[in-house]
């Protein structure tokens, strides 16, 4: 499935992350339908200890539900497994651009989205082939104990440095998200905001209301 630019930065709105620690007793599918139900508008699967061969897996499972809901599905950080389950991209980090051709490797039309935290970064990655970029973190965040907090004076400095939409990421939650009011992002990405709430479709049905709140005032 092939996405616009167009569409790309609308589905920055609510850009779920998924993380397994919080599951319990549910299956990470069926989180991920009652989240992709409620609003969200971004897919991204992280599994970072996980064997291929259940990734793959997993990924595949994923990818389907996405697909029903014309959301984009992207893998974090594994061109492989994003190539074989035919995943929409992949997301990955600066490091993995340094002397590695990521948009090569994934083709044309698939979507690439690069991690940034400072102007040069996002620039590096606009040049890079980035369809879009993750800027963080902009709060405290749990996920990167080493992540230092972005002001919403560079996260503007940040989109208005690139053409390409920037979505928010680190430390989101729906009692801070309209602090990011006037950082010029096009959405929110979160983890632990939906995945770790007890009621995760609730928790993305609040989160996207708040979203379209923020980005409708830039």
């Amino acid at each position: 499935m092939k996405f616009t630019r167009d569409e790309i930065r609308a589905s920055m709105l609510l850009y779920a992350v998924t993380d397994r620690a919080w599951l319990g007793e549910r299956t990470l599918p069926d989180v991920v339908e009652e989240v992709l139900a409620n609003g969200a508008t971004f897919l991204q699967v992280r599994e970072k200890g996980m064997e291929h061969d259940a990734f793959l897996a997993e990924a595949k499972i994923l990818k389907e539900q996405a697909a029903r809901y014309r959301v984009p599905f992207v893998v974090n950080d594994s061109v492989e497994v994003a190539l074989a389950c035919d995943a929409d991209g992949v997301h990955v980090g600066q490091s993995d651009i340094q002397g590695r051709d990521i948009r090569a490797l994934i083709g044309p039309d698939r979507i690439l989205g690069i991690s940034a935290n400072t102007v040069d970064t996002a620039v590096a990655a606009q040049k890079a082939g980035a369809d879009y970029i993750g800027v963080g973190a902009v709060f405290g965040t749990t996920t990167k104990k080493d992540a230092k907090s972005l002001t919403v004076e560079q996260l503007r400095a940040i989109c208005n440095a690139v053409d390409i939409p920037v979505v928010a990421i680190g430390g989101i939650s729906a009692d801070n998200i309209l602090a990011l009011r006037g950082s010029g992002v096009d959405g929110v990405a979160v983890v632990s905001a939906i995945f770790a709430q007890p009621h995760p479709g609730a928790a993305a049905k609040c989160l996207r209301a708040l979203a379209e709140e923020l980005t409708a005032h830039g």
